[in-house]
């Protein structure tokens, strides 16, 4: 939870970067974390659900209608966190990667599991998650999503 994630950071002091005390980085990455729980979390994973898991509950093939109105809506914030979010910057909070970034990539990693590459067609989100990637170290980020990213099999 964001909660529990900016306990962390407080409590052991993580790098400044991550959530940093610098006021106006810090309304950003607390802007974002606000608004991705209805937006990228809630679109992303109803794309997730409705792909993969709902299939797997029910048996029943679900219908193109219904995936193309859960595709469109998550298309529509994603469209919204590359103009209002990311703009021109490296980060969400500018020249250093933070929370918000981390927490974005992950929560977009669901739809990918689903077998759909939003990333794509979308350069700019393309090499924001690169960025993204080597900040962490792109083997723990593999490792960190090997289960979602291998769900589309189940």
């Amino acid at each position: 939870s964001i909660a529990i994630l900016l306990y962390l950071a407080r409590k052991f002091k993580t790098p400044d970067h991550w959530y940093p005390s610098d006021l106006q980085k810090r309304a950003r990455v607390d802007e974002y974390l606000s608004w991705q729980h209805v937006n990228i979390r809630g679109k992303g994973s109803k794309l997730f659900l409705t792909k993969v898991l709902l299939p797997l509950l029910t048996g029943q093939p679900l219908s193109p209608e219904k995936l193309e109105g859960v595709t469109e809506e998550l298309n529509i914030v994603l469209k919204q966190f590359e103009e209002k979010f990311l703009q021109d910057k490296p980060f969400i909070a500018g020249s250093e990667i933070s929370l918000a970034d981390l927490v974005a990539l992950v929560e977009l990693m669901q739809p990918v599991g689903a077998g759909y590459d939003l990333f794509e067609e979308r350069p700019k989100l393309a090499e924001w998650r690169r960025r993204v990637e080597e900040a962490v170290g792109k083997q723990l980020f593999q490792e960190a999503h090997e289960g979602i990213l291998n769900a589309k099999n189940l």
